[in-house]
């Protein structure tokens, strides 16, 4: 696995509308709330909502606790 620089995995958001911090989950990153991950091809990350794998509720859903709802 190759590590991402910190500095570019601390300015990295997830290109949905609650830009939350991504974080790198092996050759992928991982937004924090809503869990959608984006691949890294070649050590590039490619934040495109068009080649992200959704997370369990899908591409910027939270889950309700993260949303206040419960």
């Amino acid at each position: 696995m190759t590590s991402l620089d910190p500095q570019l995995l601390a300015i990295l958001a997830c290109p949905c509308e609650h830009h939350a911090p991504v974080e790198q989950d092996g050759q992928a990153l991982r937004c924090v709330r809503c869990a959608t991950t984006f691949p890294i091809s070649d050590g590039i990350p490619v934040m495109l909502l068009d080649e992200a794998t959704p997370g369990p509720r899908g591409i910027g859903e939270a889950a309700e606790s993260d949303r206040g709802d419960a």
